[in-house]
C-alpha cells in the first residue's frame, strides 16, 4: 500500500525553533523595574519593540518585507531622478534678500539685526523678536524673514543630504514638501530594514507606509503584526510575564527565570579551577547519606545500615547450608557514608540613603541582592538569607519587595545639618523626616537581632554602602548630622561589636562614591575588622559576581 505525506508547515506559534535559544523576555522587564521601582506594564507592542526575533519565524514576513524596500527604494529613486535643486537655491535666496530689505530695524536694535542678518543667524533674530513689540511691523517682518532663512537652510541640508539628477525645476515651498516626502521614505525604509533584521513588523507605521504602498500589503504586514504579538504573547506566558489589563506584569516566576539567568553569567564568569559544584564534603556521622560504603566501626549511627551490602558480606563469609539461617558478625556490617550540610544566615543590608542614585549604585546593589537570593534558593536551600534596607531608618525587606526599592530623595541641602526626632512620640513619622541618611547602627541592630534566632553559628551580615554613617540612635532620639559626626561613628562601631559577640562576623562591601574619602575607607575597615571581616571594593556590574562569589567562597570554607 503507498503512503502518503502531507506537509503540514512548520507553525512558530506553537513550536519555538529547536535550533534557537528562546528569547529573554524577562531581563528587560526587570531591568526597568530596578531602575524605577515601579512595576512595568508591557504592552505587546512595546514587547514587539524590544524583542529580537528570527525572521524566518514569520511565514512571509521576509519577502513581504523585502517587496516593500523595493517599492519604497524605487519612489524614492525616481523623484531624485526627476528634480533639480538650484532653481529652488535661487528662490530661497531671492525670499531671504526680499524679507530683508522690507524689514526696517528701530534705531535701538538697528545695530544688532544687522550682525544677525549678515551671520543669518536664527536664534538671534529670535532674540531681537522677543526684545521688540510683536504687533509692530518690524517684529511681523522679523518673522517672514525668520521663515526665508529657514527654508533656506531646509533647501540646503536637503541638497547635502539627497543626490538630485533630474532637471524638474522647483520652488523653494515644493522643494521643502519634496524634501518631506524624501525624509518619510527614508523614515520608512528604516523600519522596514529593522524589522527585516530582527523581525520586529510591529515598529513599522502602517499609516504613512499606506500613502506608497497598495493596500493589500499594508493588510498583510498588519496580519503579520498580529501574529508577531500573539507569538510574543504566548512566550511572555511560558515566561512568567502575565497577561493583565493593563499589560504584562512580572510574576514570581519571571522573577526565578531573571534569577537563574544572573547565576548564569555570574558563574559563567568563573575560571574552571573554580567551576562545579561548591561545596566540599566533610564526612563523618552527618545527615545526608553518600551512595558509598564503610565497614562499620564502633561509634558509626546503625540508622545508616546498608542491609544489602551487609547481608551479601555475611552470605559471602559464611555461606549457610540448606535449612540454616544467615548469621551476621559485626564484621558483616556496612553503614553508608555520610556528610555533614552545616547551615549559614547571611543578612544583607542595602544602603538605599540618597547618594546611592548616583552611578547607578542602588541598580547595581538590588540585582546582587536577588542573584544571591537565588543561589540560596537553588544551591543552599537550607542556608538562611535576610535583607535589610537602610536609610535614615532601617527596615526588614521581603526578597519579593527588593526589586522596588529606591534610594530615598535628598530633601535637605543645607552643608551643615543637626537634627534630632524623638521617635518615642507617636505623631512622628517616617513621612516627618528627611530619609537620605544612612544609619548603620539601627541596620546592624536589626541584622543582629534576625541573626539571633538562626539555628547555626556560621552567621555574617554584608554591609553594602557608599561612605560614613550619618544618622543614629541615642535611646528614642534619632540624630541626623551631616557632615559625619564621631558620635555615629561610635554608636555604630558600638553595635558591630555587639554583633562580634554574639559570634556575628561583619563584611563590608564598600561601593564607590563622588565625595568618598579616606575617612570612608578607614571607618570601614575598623568596622569590619571589629568583627573578625573584611573590606572589599567592587561597585557597578562586577558588584553581584564579588558578593556571590564571596559567600560561596565562605560556604566552601564551612563545610570544608
Amino acid at each position: 500500500m503507498p503512503l502518503h505525506h502531507t506537509y503540514l508547515g512548520y507553525d512558530p506559534i506553537r513550536f519555538g525553533s529547536p535550533n534557537e535559544a528562546p528569547n529573554d523576555l524577562v531581563s528587560g522587564a526587570m531591568e526597568h523595574l530596578l531602575a524605577y521601582g515601579r512595576p512595568r506594564r508591557f504592552t505587546p507592542e512595546e514587547l514587539a519593540n524590544a524583542i529580537r526575533l528570527d525572521i524566518n519565524q514569520i511565514q512571509g514576513l521576509g519577502p513581504s518585507l523585502e517587496a516593500l524596500i523595493a517599492l519604497l527604494e524605487a519612489r524614492k529613486r525616481k523623484l531624485l531622478e526627476t528634480y533639480e535643486l538650484d532653481a529652488a537655491r535661487r528662490d530661497a535666496e531671492s525670499s531671504v534678500s526680499r524679507e530683508a530689505g522690507v524689514t526696517a530695524p528701530p534705531p535701538a536694535l538697528a545695530k544688532d539685526f544687522a550682525k544677525a542678518l549678515r551671520d543669518e543667524n536664527i536664534p538671534a533674530l529670535e532674540k531681537l523678536w522677543r526684545r521688540s513689540d510683536e504687533s509692530s511691523p518690524f517684529a511681523k517682518g522679523l518673522l517672514r524673514l525668520i521663515e526665508a532663512i529657514g527654508v533656506r537652510y531646509e533647501i540646503e541640508r536637503m541638497g547635502a543630504a539627497y543626490e538630485f539628477t533630474g532637471k524638474t525645476p522647483l520652488s523653494a515651498l515644493q522643494a521643502i514638501d519634496l524634501k518631506e516626502e524624501l525624509d518619510e521614505i527614508e523614515r520608512l525604509l528604516k523600519q522596514l530594514r529593522e524589522a527585516l533584521k530582527n523581525a520586529r513588523p510591529a515598529i513599522v507605521d502602517l499609516e504613512s507606509l499606506s500613502q506608497f504602498a497598495d493596500a493589500a500589503d499594508v493588510d498583510n504586514l498588519r496580519q503579520m503584526q498580529r501574529q508577531v504579538n500573539e507569538l510574543l504573547r504566548r512566550m511572555a506566558e511560558e515566561q512568567g510575564l502575565e497577561d493583565t489589563p493593563e499589560g504584562l506584569a512580572i510574576t514570581p516566576k519571571a522573577m526565578r527565570l531573571y534569577q537563574s539567568h544572573l547565576l548564569e553569567r555570574i558563574f559563567g564568569d568563573l575560571q574552571a579551577s573554580r567551576s562545579g559544584r561548591h561545596a566540599g564534603r566533610v564526612v563523618g556521622d552527618g545527615a545526608v547519606e553518600l551512595p558509598t560504603t564503610k565497614p562499620y566501626e564502633f561509634g558509626d549511627s546503625l540508622a545508616h545500615l546498608d542491609m544489602t551490602q551487609s547481608m551479601i558480606n555475611a552470605l559471602v563469609r559464611h555461606p549457610p547450608r540448606e535449612g540454616e539461617r544467615v548469621r551476621i558478625g559485626a564484621g558483616d556490617l556496612e553503614v553508608h557514608r555520610t556528610r555533614n550540610t552545616p547551615k549559614c544566615a547571611t543578612v544583607v543590608i542595602m544602603d538605599m540613603s540618597g547618594s546611592m542614585r548616583y552611578g547607578g549604585q542602588y541598580v547595581a546593589c538590588k540585582r546582587m541582592a536577588l542573584a544571591l537570593d537565588g543561589l540560596i534558593r537553588r544551591e543552599y536551600p537550607g542556608d538562611r538569607l535576610e535583607f535589610v534596607e537602610m536609610y535614615s531608618l532601617a527596615r526588614r525587606v521581603a526578597s519579593r519587595d527588593i526589586a522596588t526599592l529606591m534610594p530615598k530623595p535628598v530633601s535637605i541641602f543645607d552643608p551643615v545639618v543637626r537634627l534630632r526626632a524623638d521617635m518615642s512620640d507617636p505623631t512622628i513619622t517616617e513621612m516627618d523626616l528627611p530619609l537620605h541618611f544612612t544609619n548603620i547602627q539601627r541596620a546592624l541592630a536589626i541584622a543582629r537581632q534576625l541573626l539571633a534566632a538562626a539555628d547555626t553559628p556560621n552567621r555574617q551580615i554584608i554591609l553594602l554602602t557608599d561612605g560614613l554613617p550619618t544618622a543614629h540612635f541615642e535611646g528614642e532620639q534619632l540624630l541626623l548630622l551631616y557632615p559625619p559626626h564621631p558620635r555615629t561613628e561610635e554608636a555604630s562601631m558600638r553595635e558591630a561589636m555587639a554583633c562580634k559577640r554574639a559570634g556575628i562576623t561583619l563584611n563590608v562591601f564598600l561601593l564607590p562614591n563622588w565625595n568618598q574619602s579616606e575617612e570612608d575607607v578607614k571607618f570601614a575597615h575598623a568596622l569590619a575588622e571589629s568583627t573578625g571581616g573584611r573590606v572589599l571594593f567592587t561597585a557597578g556590574e562586577a558588584l553581584d559576581r564579588f558578593v556571590v562569589w564571596d559567600y560561596v567562597s565562605r560556604r566552601r570554607s564551612v563545610i570544608g
